[in-house]
C-alpha cells in the first residue's frame, strides 16, 4: 500500500528535515522520494576529522591547551570521526577578548538566539556567505559571532541524474580545514542552552568539477585573526568569502555506506571505482543539484 502524503505543519518542518539529514533510510521509498524534492537542499551534509588532538592545536595555535590538545567534551582523547552528521557536536575556534584563540565544542546546525525551538538548527548548517549578511538568521552571528569550524575533509555527492556517487575531498596538502562559521548561543524556555554553529560556503572552484556547485569558504591561516576579531568590518570580510584556489583539494570517490551517520568508521574513506554517468557538468540552475548537498544554496526558509 502506497503511504499517503499529507501536508506537513510549517513547525514541524524542521524536526522533520532534521530527521531526514540525520538518516534517511527510516523513510518509506515514496516518502524519501517525496522528501528529497522538498528538503533536497538540506540532505546529507558529512565531514570528516582524523587528525590528533595535538595536531589541531598546533595548527590552530591554540593557547591553554594541554598535553592532549583538544579533546572530547567528556575529556578523554579525540577520537577519530570520519563521518560527522549536522546535529552532531563539532569544533570551533573563536577568539577571547584577551586575544588568544579559544576551542570549544559545537552543535552542527545554527540556532538563531530569537528561535522559539532548538529544531531550527536541523536545516541551518549552511549558510550562503554572498547573504549571510543580510538574513534574519545570520546576520547578528555575521556581525558579532565568527568562528572556524575544524576539518579534514567533507563528502559531496553528484546529482541522483547522475548516480548520486558521493566523493571525499581534503587538502592535498594533507593540512587540516578550516571552514569560515558563525556560531550562536540559545536559550531555551526551560533554562536548556544550546551552542551551535552553521558554515558559511561560496562557489566552488574547479576541485569540485562534475560533482557539485558549492563548497565551504576554506580559509588560509593568515585570514584566521582578521575572520575571528569582533573588531574587523564585517563589510570588509566579504573579501574573504572567495573560493579556495584550484587545486586546494584532491578528492575520491567513495561507499554509500557515508550516507548513514550511523557508519562512522575507517571504511567511510576507502576508495571506489566511478561509473561515467557520476560525473558530468553542474550548473547552479539543476534542480537535481539539491540532492545529497552539503554546501548547499540556501532554502527559501533562512530568513
Amino acid at each position: 500500500m502506497r503511504p499517503v502524503l499529507r501536508p506537513v505543519h510549517r513547525t514541524r518542518r524542521p524536526q522533520i528535515a532534521r530527521m531526514f539529514v540525520e538518516d534517511r533510510s527510516r523513510f518509506d521509498p515514496v516518502i524519501r522520494a517525496y522528501l528529497s524534492a522538498k528538503l533536497g537542499a538540506i540532505m546529507c551534509g558529512r565531514m570528516t576529522l582524523t587528525r590528533s588532538g595535538s595536531e589541531i592545536a598546533e595548527y590552530f595555535a591554540l593557547e591553554m591547551i594541554g598535553d592532549d590538545g583538544v579533546v572530547e567534551m567528556d575529556g578523554s582523547p579525540l577520537r577519530p570521526r570520519h563521518n560527522i552528521a549536522p546535529s552532531q557536536f563539532v569544533p570551533t575556534i573563536l577568539k577571547s577578548p584577551e586575544g588568544p584563540r579559544r576551542f570549544r565544542w559545537r552543535q552542527w546546525g545554527l540556532i538563531p538566539s530569537w528561535s522559539p525551538s532548538a529544531a531550527m538548527g536541523g536545516r541551518l548548517f549552511n549558510a550562503r556567505s554572498e547573504t549571510a549578511n543580510e538574513k534574519p538568521s545570520f546576520r547578528a552571528a555575521w556581525k558579532h559571532r565568527r568562528c572556524l569550524v575544524v576539518a579534514d575533509g567533507f563528502y559531496e555527492w553528484t546529482p541522483r541524474n547522475r548516480d548520486h556517487q558521493p566523493y571525499h575531498f581534503r587538502s592535498r596538502e594533507a593540512t587540516l580545514l578550516a571552514f569560515a562559521g558563525l556560531y550562536e548561543e540559545w536559550h531555551g524556555e526551560g533554562g536548556e542552552v544550546v551552542e551551535s554553529c552553521t558554515v558559511l560556503t561560496t562557489e566552488a572552484n574547479a576541485d569540485l568539477a562534475g560533482v557539485h556547485h558549492r563548497m565551504p569558504v576554506i580559509l588560509a591561516p593568515d585570514h584566521f585573526d582578521r575572520w575571528l576579531d569582533s573588531a574587523s568590518d564585517p563589510a570588509d570580510l566579504k573579501t574573504m568569502m572567495e573560493s579556495a584556489p584550484p587545486g586546494t583539494l584532491s578528492r575520491r570517490a567513495v561507499g554509500r555506506g557515508v550516507n548513514s551517520p550511523r557508519n562512522d568508521d575507517p571504511s567511510c574513506l576507502e576508495e571506489v571505482e566511478v561509473r561515467s554517468a557520476a560525473i558530468g557538468a553542474i550548473k547552479e540552475g539543476d534542480p537535481q543539484t539539491n540532492q545529497g548537498e552539503l554546501f548547499r544554496l540556501e532554502s527559501e526558509d533562512d530568513q
